[in-house]
C-alpha cells in the first residue's frame, strides 16, 4: 500500500502513474464475521457493543468486474447504517450478501464469511473495469452509496425504485471503511477540492439522503417560507437538513438533547430551537402508551417559536419515539418525511390528525445518482458545509460507532484509511478560507 500513497501524496503523479501501479494481493479493512452473527442475541439494542463486533482484518483485493471500479480509501466515515451491520439489526447484513450473491456470478463475490463494511468514501480511483468512460485512474472522488443493476423498466425514471437497488457497503460488500473499495462506477463523483480526505468523506450518505428527502421533488419538494420542524437538528443527518433549510429560504425548527447541540444549531444560522431534554418532553407514558397531551404542549412551543404557525415539513428519522408527535403537529395538508427508525421500526400515530387533516406521510431512501450529484455539487461550492466533529484511525472505528450508537458524537465521525494524518489533500485553498470557519465549526464543538 505505501506505492498507492506515495503516488496520492505526490504533487506529479499522472494517470498513467496509478494505471501503472501494481495492486496489492490484499489489504485492511473494518469487518463482521457471519460466524458472530448471533453474539448478542438476547441482549438489548443499547448493551449490544460495536467495538466487540467490528474486526480490522487483510482481506483479498476483490475482482474488478464490468462498469466497476477500485478506489485507494483515504478516509471514510460511520453511518448509523454502520452502527446496525456492527450490532446485526434489524437483520444480520449476511441476509442481504447472501441474496446478493445469488444474482449473477458476478454478484457471488458479495457471499463472503465477512462483510467489509462502510457506505462513504473519498480517495483516489486505481482501476476501472471495461465499460467506465468517465473515469480514471488518478482521478480524486467521493462516493454515494446507490448500487443499481438497472436491468429493469422499474429503476429507470428514480433509481431507487430499481428492483435490485442496494446500499453499498450495507447491503453490498467491499465498502468504504478499509484501504480499498470496489464500486460501480456510476457510484462516483468528483471530491470537492476544498476540503480535506477527512472532511470530504464526511458528507456522502447523509447529505444525499437529506437533500432527497427535504429538497427533492421525491421527498418533501421544501419550497422557501416553509417551517421544516428538524429532529437531531445538530446530529449527522439533521445538521445537513437544517443547511439545506437554511440555504432554501426555510425556517427550520431544531429539536435538539443538549445546550450544546443548540449552540451548534445557532452557529449554523437556526434561530428556532427546541432542547427536547430542557424541556421535558415525555411522548410516551410507558412502552405501550403515547402521551397527547406532550404532543400539543409541544405543537404549542412550536407556535410559540413560529409567529403562530404550525410546520410545513416533519423531517422525520427518530421513528416510534417522536411520530406520533410528528403527525399531529404538522399543519393541516403538511408533510412527514422519513428516513429511518433509530429508535424503533413500528411507528404508532393518531390517524384521525393524519386523514382529517389531509396529511401526508412519505418514505425517503438515500438517493438517486442526479440527487446525489446535485447534494456533491452543493458542497463543491460551498454552499453546504462538511459537519464533521471527530475523526478516528481504522482500527479505531469500533470506537467510532459505538459513539454514534450511544450517541455520544456531534455532525459526523470521520475515519482515516489510508491518509496518514488529517487535513490532507486540499486543493482549492481560496474557497477553503472563504469557508473556513463553518468547516470548523463541528470541530470546535
Amino acid at each position: 500500500m505505501n506505492e498507492i500513497l506515495d503516488a496520492i501524496l505526490a504533487p506529479d503523479s499522472t494517470s498513467a502513474d496509478f494505471a501503472a501501479l501494481p495492486l496489492p494481493p490484499s489489504y485492511r479493512a473494518v469487518t463482521v464475521h457471519k460466524d458472530e452473527a448471533e453474539m448478542f442475541d438476547g441482549l438489548p439494542t443499547r448493551e449490544k457493543d460495536p467495538r466487540k463486533s467490528l474486526h480490522v482484518d487483510e482481506v483479498p483485493v476483490p475482482e474488478l468486474g464490468s462498469g466497476e471500479a477500485l478506489v485507494a480509501v483515504m478516509a471514510s466515515s460511520v453511518n448509523y447504517n454502520s452502527v446496525w451491520t456492527s450490532i446485526f439489526e434489524p437483520v444480520s447484513t449476511f441476509h442481504f450478501l447472501e441474496r446478493y450473491g445469488k444474482l449473477s456470478p458476478l454478484a457471488k463475490r458479495h457471499d463472503l464469511p465477512y462483510h467489509v463494511i462502510g457506505s462513504d468514501l473519498a480517495g483516489v480511483v486505481l482501476r476501472t473495469g471495461p465499460g467506465v468512460n468517465a473515469w480514471r485512474p488518478g482521478d480524486e472522488v467521493v462516493a454515494h452509496c446507490l448500487s443499481v443493476e438497472l436491468e429493469s423498466a422499474d429503476g429507470h425514471d428514480d433509481t431507487m425504485l430499481d428492483p435490485e437497488q442496494r446500499i453499498w457497503g450495507f447491503e453490498t460488500n467491499f465498502g468504504g471503511l478499509a484501504e480499498i473499495a470496489l464500486v460501480k462506477s456510476n457510484q462516483l463523483m468528483p471530491k470537492p477540492g476544498h476540503l480535506s480526505w477527512e472532511e470530504a468523506a464526511s458528507p456522502g450518505l447523509v447529505n444525499s439522503t437529506a437533500y432527497r428527502q427535504l429538497v427533492s421533488r421525491n421527498g418533501a419538494g421544501m419550497k422557501q417560507g416553509d417551517n421544516v420542524l428538524i429532529w437531531g437538528a445538530s446530529g449527522g443527518l439533521g445538521s445537513y437538513a437544517t443547511q439545506f433549510a437554511l440555504a432554501g429560504g426555510a425556517t427550520p425548527i431544531c429539536v435538539v438533547s443538549s445546550d450544546q447541540k443548540a449552540d451548534i444549531c445557532r452557529a449554523m444560522g437556526a434561530e428556532a430551537i427546541i432542547d427536547r431534554n430542557a424541556e421535558g418532553y415525555r411522548f410516551w407514558k410507558d412502552e405501550n402508551a403515547q402521551e397527547p397531551r406532550e404532543w400539543k404542549r409541544f405543537g404549542k412551543r412550536i407556535r410559540e417559536l413560529t409567529g403562530g404557525e404550525d410546520v410545513d415539513i416533519v423531517f422525520e428519522h427518530p421513528g416510534r419515539e417522536t411520530f406520533g408527535a410528528s403527525v399531529y403537529v404538522t399543519r393541516k395538508g403538511g408533510t412527514i418525511v422519513t428516513c429511518a427508525s433509530t429508535s424503533g421500526y413500528t411507528h404508532e400515530y393518531d390517524n384521525r390528525y393524519l386523514w382529517m387533516s389531509l396529511k401526508k406521510i412519505v418514505g425517503s431512501h438515500f438517493a438517486n445518482y442526479r440527487e446525489a450529484w446535485e447534494a456533491n455539487r452543493l458542497i463543491a461550492k460551498g454552499k453546504i458545509h462538511p459537519t464533521l466533529s471527530k475523526t478516528y484511525r481504522l482500527d479505531e472505528t469500533g470506537q467510532a460507532a459505538y459513539d454514534v450508537h450511544r450517541n455520544l458524537h456531534q455532525g459526523k465521525v470521520g475515519v482515516l484509511a489510508l491518509a496518514p494524518e488529517e487535513g490532507l489533500g486540499v486543493l482549492d485553498e481560496e474557497l477553503r478560507a472563504r469557508h473556513i470557519d463553518a468547516i470548523n465549526r463541528f470541530r470546535d464543538a
